[in-house]
Parts: structure tokens; sequence; C-alpha cells
């Protein structure tokens, strides 16, 4: 199996990189993620991730692209919907097509490992973008190890992100503090 695995920072990476090579599973890491912003948050995953991959010997590719453009085009249509409709698919379409190009046979991606995605909708979707291309879709509920990874994540002092990437998840993640605080004043 040659397996390109989408990868949207290297805290996510740790338990399922760790758990797919316990399969004798050799990922090769594929960084594309223009939905992260602003810049230096941006700049921050993408160089941990760098830094992470060498440090245990995991192939990566990073296609440059910011993104903010497109990314505000195609989302302030539909806000609600922006991580199904846009922040997903565009992101795996690209690994697919990277993939078919490249000479692999499967793909995956490490928002499995995440409690806070939606994570049957990012199966389905992943499931008929790989059939679309050819493509095996290897499936893992890395959720089971989400808080494993980070743990290790922490140890090893990778960067922590506080949100899922888009602006407008930054947003939600100050907004529901500021109810908390609200709620912690009632």
């Amino acid at each position: 199996m040659k397996l390109l695995m989408h990868t949207c920072c290297a805290p996510c990476s740790v338990y399922c990189i760790d758990s797919l090579r316990k399969e004798n599973i050799e990922p090769t890491v594929y960084w594309y993620n223009p939905n992260i912003h602003p810049y230096m948050e941006y700049k921050n995953r993408r160089d941990c991730l760098k830094e992470y991959t060498k440090s245990i010997n995991v192939n990566a590719i990073f296609e440059e692209d910011y993104g903010l453009k497109e990314f505000c085009k195609n989302t302030i249509s539909d806000l609600e919907n922006r991580c199904l409709n846009y922040c997903y698919k565009v992101r795996l379409e690209q690994t697919a097509k990277y993939a078919k190009e490249n000479g692999y046979d499967s793909i995956s991606t490490t928002l499995l490992v995440s409690p806070y995605q939606k994570h049957d909708e990012l199966s389905n979707l992943l499931e008929r973008i790989a059939k679309e291309n050819g493509l095996n879709f290897v499936y893992r509920d890395f959720r089971v190890g989400f808080r494993e990874g980070q743990n290790k994540a922490r140890e090893l002092g990778l960067y922590m992100q506080k949100y899922c990437g888009c602006i407008f998840s930054e947003e939600d993640r100050y907004q529901k503090q500021i109810e908390k605080d609200k709620e912690n004043k009632s």
C-alpha cells in the first residue's frame, strides 16, 4: 500500500502515524491547508509539521497555498457549512489529485483523529473522493487515540494550536470562552 495522508498539523498526526506504523503502514504526509488563517498560524503549523516529520523520519510533501482570498470567496455565502462544503472538500480533493498523479493507491487524513470534526460527513466525503479517483480510502477511527496523541505532542513540545484552522473557527473558540465566562459570573 502506498498511502498519502492529508495532514492538518503535527499534533493531529502523532497518533495517526504511530498507529499506522504499528500496522506496518508507512504513510507519506501531505500538507495542503489553504483554510488555515491568519498567516502566522499557517506558518507555525506548517513549520512544526516539517520539523516533526523530519524528526521521526516520515516522508512529507508540502503544497504551499496560503489561500486566504480563495477561502473567503468560497465560504462567505454559507459559513455554517464551510467545513463540509469547502474546508474538507478542497483539501481532500487536492490530496486525491496529488495521489493519483504521483502513484499513490490510497488516501486518508489526520482530520479523522479529532473529536471536534464532523467525522461521519468527513469519512463519507473522503470515501466518495477516493472512489472517484480510483483510490482506496484507508479509514481508521483515530479518535480513540486523540488524547494520547495530544499528550505525546505536548511532551515533544510541538506547537499546539487553539482552534481548528480558519478564522471563523478561531472566532467560535473565543465566542465559547465569552459565553463560559458569562455563565461563571452568573
